[in-house]
């Protein structure tokens, strides 16, 4: 796995449930210091396991390892506590905040509201159009998507397919990675549209993630394309295992290339059934890590040059930004994302997986 571009440093993180700190936040005696102390909200934990099983995890290790006082919360997709949550951090201490925005409206008034009171502000995983954070900690998410594309188009080729109808499950609207994401399959797929490859199919967008309701967008999509849909470009792996569901009712799973992202337990799990043709792996302790060495120094009034920026495009800002690296995963590389450490072979190797295990060379 590619190391993030800034020197990682070893920090160290704790996960508390309520908002109160490792330690005293109280101003530094006689100083006029603030004792340095972070706030990380989380969006949820039902679009994706990554935010409560990897990246509070890992945040978690890097800043006890650090030994600075920290607090992390998660909004579970509500943005009225969303912002709750950042009032009583900010109100408790905190020096800096990194939050997973739920939109970029809620996200840009948080941290227009920290910058009024002198809170630094890192976006982690997603940029906050028109917001004002100082850092931006992610992946390179327009090269995620491209690895989407091209996972789907080799599977396709793989088996034989003769222009395809391909359906399009995208991320929700008011996340800029969903749009980066389509921005890099769209890359890749609107050739072989134009070129009559391939035949476009439903393009729909799934509001919040909400796996639900994207089971329930896929199977009107299969009805209304009487059942001809040969395969789904899924942004992530909750949307692709709620597409597999689909299939599986009507026969078709395993015979419908389905993509998806993040390489969550479940996802790996598909692939290695046969139902899933690919993921795409982030190596979440690398972002945590990024983020968490950044917020560090911002919390104690320190910044560090990153060496890249991006632009919002709401904005017009550059954004200094760490962008990390993803990495294509099959049946081929399922161990890789094992080897890593991301997940254990315990979790995703049961025993009706047994074989598909051994078979993919994870020991």
């Amino acid at each position: 796995m590619r190391k993030g571009i800034l020197t990682i440093a070893a920090v160290g993180l704790l996960a508390t449930g309520a908002l109160t700190a490792c330690g005293d936040s109280s101003d530094d005696a006689g100083s006029g210091a603030k004792t340095p102390k972070i706030g990380v909200i989380l969006p949820d934990s039902a679009s994706s396991d990554r935010w409560e099983t990897a990246d509070r995890k890992f945040l978690e290790e890097a800043f006890k390892a650090a030994g600075v006082d920290y607090v992390i919360q998660n909004a579970q997709g509500d943005k009225t506590q969303f912002q709750t949550i950042a009032d009583q951090m900010m109100t408790g201490g905190a020096t800096a905040l990194m939050i997973v925005n739920l939109d970029s409206g809620t996200g840009k008034a948080v941290l227009d509201k920290a910058k009024s009171q002198g809170v630094a502000t890192i976006d982690y995983d997603r940029l906050t159009l028109g917001g004002s954070a100082q850092y931006y900690v992610s992946f390179d998410n327009v090269a995620v998507g491209k690895l989407q594309g091209e996972g789907l188009v080799k599977c396709l080729t793989e088996k034989g397919a003769k222009n395809p109808v391909v359906a399009e499950l995208n991320g929700s609207p008011t996340d800029n990675n969903a749009t980066l994401f389509k921005n890099g399959y769209d890359s890749v797929l609107q050739p072989k549209y134009d070129a009559k490859e391939y035949t476009k199919g439903p393009d729909q967008s799934v509001p919040g993630w909400d796996n639900t309701q994207a089971g329930t967008i896929f199977e009107q999509m299969l009805t209304s394309q009487g059942g001809k849909i040969d395969g789904v470009l899924a942004a992530n792996d909750g949307l692709g295992n709620a597409v597999v569901s689909i299939l599986k009712k009507n026969n078709l799973n395993g015979k419908v290339p389905v993509t998806g992202q993040d390489a969550t337990v479940q996802g790996l799990q598909n692939i290695l059934a046969g139902d899933q043709c690919m993921t795409v792996y982030k190596a979440i302790k690398q972002e945590a890590q990024a983020g968490a060495e950044l917020a560090i120094a911002l919390a104690k009034g320190e910044r560090k040059d990153v060496g890249q920026t991006v632009k919002d495009p709401e904005g017009g800002r550059e954004v200094p930004s760490v962008l990390l690296t993803p990495k294509a995963i099959d049946k081929s590389n399922v161990k890789d994302v094992i080897a890593d450490g991301f997940v254990t072979k315990e979790q995703v190797c049961t025993a009706a997986l047994a074989a598909a295990c051994t078979a993919a060379g994870i020991s």
